[in-house]
């Protein structure tokens, strides 16, 4: 019995000291109702609480996405054991099982132990990555390639891995989480930063990123909002390169939720609760609603005090204004 109760007291630590969300109450999301004038064009994000492989397969299989051809999966590998980066048994049944997938990834834009191809793999391989997918690509191992920005006001065109072009359809495999940058990375800086080129080939497109378009080389560190706007901007120009979206669908797990990224080697303990796994067409749609989950839980004080000390709202909000994706979702609880 005292075992027991020893059990009990440590799963509710976690939470015990978890900060208040004051805006829980009163906080106004953009899911719209069912019914709606708006709900006839809004896109529709699917959700379920539980966070298994299981559900992982079911609320992917909720969208109706058909993956054809060459498949990738954009997940982060984590920077150390100690990160909160996706477990590869979680994802297996849907990468290799389901997809029989190639997990892609590309080299960061700051030290760390990913930043170049040896090191990288040989995280990826620690981490058991290599064992969950059929096969393993550093997409900017030889290099990178360009594709253009449309409509961008920071960018024009978005430097990503030369092996990008050789898949017919990618899965957008996020962890939802704080960033000690970007406020929350989701969906959206998967597609921008994660596929971007990093510090390791001759134009860093996480570097343009970060840098709000004025650099290629060097320091990730710049004006805030420009760099918000920049991930936008890149996000948006996968989307539109892969058949105008068709060529993509976006998972957002929400477990593990602590205020720093996956790229973080010693991450704040999370001290919300996990709240579960969505998935949808619009990447927008889907961080969105990743959000606002955030936002409306009793227990989310420290994410949300982190996604507004970075204004990482602005990056929804830039992405609506150039025509990518809609903040505006439907969502749809399967179980």
């Amino acid at each position: 019995m005292k075992k027991i109760f020893a059990v009990l007291l440590l799963c509710g630590a976690a939470f015990a000291f978890a900060k208040p969300n004051p805006k829980a109450a009163s906080y106004k999301t953009h899911e719209v109702s069912t019914g709606s004038t708006a709900a006839k064009s809004a896109p529709v994000v699917y959700f379920i609480r539980d966070i298994t492989p299981e559900a992982l397969v079911k609320v992917y299989k909720a969208t109706g996405y058909k993956a054809s051809g060459k498949t990738g999966v954009k997940v982060s590998t984590g920077e150390s054991e100690n990160s909160n980066y996706l477990r590869p048994a979680l994802i297996k049944n849907l990468v290799k099982d389901e997809l029989n997938a190639t997990i892609v990834e590309c080299n960061t834009a700051y030290g760390g132990g990913r930043s170049n191809n040896i090191d990288h793999m040989k995280i990826a391989k620690d981490h058991g990555f290599l064992d969950v997918a059929n096969g393993f690509d550093l997409q900017d191992a030889d290099g990178y390639m360009t594709i253009p920005v449309k409509g961008g006001e920071r960018l024009t065109e978005n430097y990503v891995g030369s092996h990008f072009k050789n898949y017919n359809t990618y899965l957008i495999l996020s962890h939802f989480k704080g960033h000690v940058m970007g406020g929350f990375g989701g969906a959206i800086k998967n597609l921008s930063i994660g596929f971007a080129s990093g510090m390791s080939v001759e134009k860093s497109g996480k570097v343009q990123i970060h840098s709000g378009g004025s650099r290629t080389k060097g320091s990730i560190m710049g004006n805030q909002d420009a760099f918000l706007e920049s991930m936008a901007e890149a996000a948006k120009s996968v989307c539109d390169y892969m058949q105008n979206g068709k060529g993509i669908v976006c998972v957002n797990v929400m477990n593990r939720l602590s205020v720093d990224c996956d790229c973080d080697s010693n991450p704040a303990e999370p001290d919300m609760h996990d709240i579960g796994i969505l998935a949808s067409l619009d990447p927008v749609a889907l961080d969105q609603a990743c959000v606002d989950l955030i936002y409306t839980a009793k227990d989310g004080g420290s994410v949300v005090e982190r996604i507004e000390s970075r204004n990482g709202i602005h990056t929804l909000e830039h992405a609506a204004k150039i025509g990518f994706g809609s903040r505006n979702y439907r969502l749809v609880e399967i179980k």
